[in-house]
Formats: structure tokens, sequence, C-alpha cells
């Protein structure tokens, strides 16, 4: 019964995806319909085709998805480790340590950076929000873990931590000039603005990595939901492994703040309703909550788009809309 109900969501979520897919590629000031879409696919297009669909929206859907994944994971990997459903690294402060550090690198870079580094440059960014991250994660890590982690305190701190970070955000979007505020106004809310193939190429090979290394552990990750006593005397060393999933979380989600900016409650809405539709055992919802946050990110992104063209909404506010409901139902339900 439970693999049948497996396979019913899979065709449902692999039905939205292709029609996700399809509303990204085909949906624009350009429109082209799916038989051009796939036609231009195949190598067929007239040179329009060729701009919109192959240099303009496949590489932005791919980083969409890719950043989509590595959000979702984070957030499965924090709800896991705290045993709270409204973990999520874009309330406690993780993403925005990740965009501290990449609108300090904005504002503070030198103008003979991208010649000195070259092709290497692309990778200076993530690297900065990666640390970001860490930091932001490391801090929350040790003032919520005196007596062992407690999930209450670590949500708690961590939504103190993030409240600071982003007023430090803020204060340094208003210091810059006019071109810095909306550059950094527009990043922080999350946007997949401007995303190309140079993006894809850096952020698919880091985010298919931490995501198979993810899988690869989810026996550890289900240990880790039962209670601490039950993990213990099934031989796992708890302050080891919080760590490194920790570790994992961050450079997912540093990976993903760096290339899409602040994108809040991705993370916490695709893992809780993965756990809804296919149960706890991590094998199966990792990747279900991954498909679900694809298809959430994908349609966000078309809509922000061109639903007041040409005027482009940030991703992260389309997402934030359905985010906050979603949030304010879980607390209702916290007890």
């Amino acid at each position: 019964m439970k693999k049948n109900k497996l396979k019913i969501v899979l065709i449902i979520l692999i039905a939205l995806l292709v029609i996700s897919f399809g509303v990204t590629l085909c949906w624009g000031t350009y429109k082209i319909s799916p038989i051009e879409v796939i036609n231009t696919l195949l190598g067929n297009g007239t040179k329009l085709q060729n701009t919109a669909v192959l240099s303009i929206r496949l590489p932005r859907m791919l980083v969409g998805i890719f950043v989509a994944i590595a959000l979702s994971t984070a957030g499965a990997i924090l709800q896991t480790i705290t045993k709270n459903d409204l973990a999520d690294t874009g309330i406690i402060g993780i993403n925005a340590g990740a965009a501290v550090a990449a609108v300090l690198f904005v504002t503070f870079q030198t103008a003979n950076y991208y010649s000195e580094l070259g092709q290497f440059s692309i990778f200076v960014l993530p690297v900065m929000a990666i640390i970001g991250a860490a930091v932001s994660a490391f801090i929350i890590y040790m003032l919520s873990s005196r007596n062992g982690i407690k999930p209450k305190r670590l949500l708690l701190i961590g939504i103190g931590l993030n409240a600071g970070l982003n007023a430090f955000i803020t204060f340094f979007t208003f210091r810059g000039g006019v071109g810095d505020y909306n550059k950094i106004l527009v990043w922080t809310s999350g946007s997949l603005w401007g995303s190309g193939w140079s993006y894809a190429k850096v952020i698919i090979p880091i985010v298919l990595f931490m995501f198979i290394l993810v899988l690869l552990n989810y026996k550890k990750l289900d240990v880790l939901n039962l209670s601490d006593e039950v993990a213990l005397s099934l031989g796992l060393n708890l302050e080891k492994e919080r760590k490194k999933f920790l570790s994992y979380a961050v450079i997912l989600a540093g990976t993903a703040t760096a290339f899409a900016g602040n994108i809040g409650f991705l993370g916490l809405i695709s893992p809780h309703i993965a756990k809804k539709l296919v149960g706890p055992y991590h094998k199966n919802f990792i990747s279900i909550s991954a498909i679900i946050s694809v298809i959430i990110i994908l349609l966000a992104d078309a809509v922000s788009r061109n639903l007041f063209s040409p005027i482009e909404i940030p991703v992260g506010i389309t997402v934030s809309i359905f985010g906050v409901p979603y949030f304010i139902y879980l607390m209702m339900k916290e007890k």
C-alpha cells in the first residue's frame, strides 16, 4: 500500500514538474509554443527562439532547480537534527549569514577583482556566502548547545540572529548608492534574475554532489529523527553527526543564497509537505521534498517574471506570499 502511494505521489509530482518546465520555457514576453520549445532544444529553433530558450530561460531554469534542491535538502536536514518542523535555513539565520557575507563582498569588491581571477571569479561569491553561512551556523550552534541542543532554544536563537543580520543588511543597503541599493535589495529579496550558464556550471556540481552525499546518509538521518536515548543506544555519535549534517546544510544553503539571494520558507514548506505525503523516512521524503521545491520555485519564478511584466518581482517575495501563511499554520499546530 505504501509503495503504491509513493508511486501515485511520484506520478502526480512528475506531471506537475513537466508542466512547470513547460511554463518556465514557454511563458514570457516572447511567447513560444511547447512544440517550438522542443524543436529549439533539438537544435531546430530560429535565432530568436535559441536566444530566448537556450541563452536565457534554460540556464535560469537550471539554476532555479538546483537552488530549490539545495534549500529543500538543507531545510530537511535542519528539521531532522532539531526535531522541529519549524526549522529552516531562512528562518534561523543561516541564509541571512550567507547574505551578509555576500553583501559585504558586493559592497567592498575591488574593480580589478574579475581581471585578476579570470574564470575563477565566479567561485568567489559562493565561497564567501558559504563562509557567512558557516559563521552564522557556528554562532547558533554554540549558543544553543549548552547541556545539549534544545530544539526550541536553537529556533529562538536563530530567529533572533536572523533579525539582527537582516538589520545589518538593511544598514548596508541604505549606506550604499542608488545602484548598490537596487542591486542589494533585489538580491536579498531572492531573485533568479541574470542567472546564466556561468552560474549553472558552478551551482549544479556543488548541489548535485551534496544532495547525493545526503541521500547516501539517509539511515543516519532516520536514526537522528528518533529520540536521543534511542539514537545513542543504536551506537550513533549524536554530536559528531549533528555537526556533520549541519555543515552539509550550511554548504547547500550558502551556495543557494550566493546565486539566488535570500529565498525564505522554501526549506520549510517542501520537507513538511513531503513528510505528509510519503512519511518521515529520509530515503523517500528528501527526494520528494526536492521535487516539490523545484515545482514551487519554477512556478513562482514564472509568475514573478510575467505577472507584472515588464517589471519583474523577486521570486523570494512570491514564495514568501505562500510561505508565510503555511508558517503561521505550522505555528498554530505546535503544542
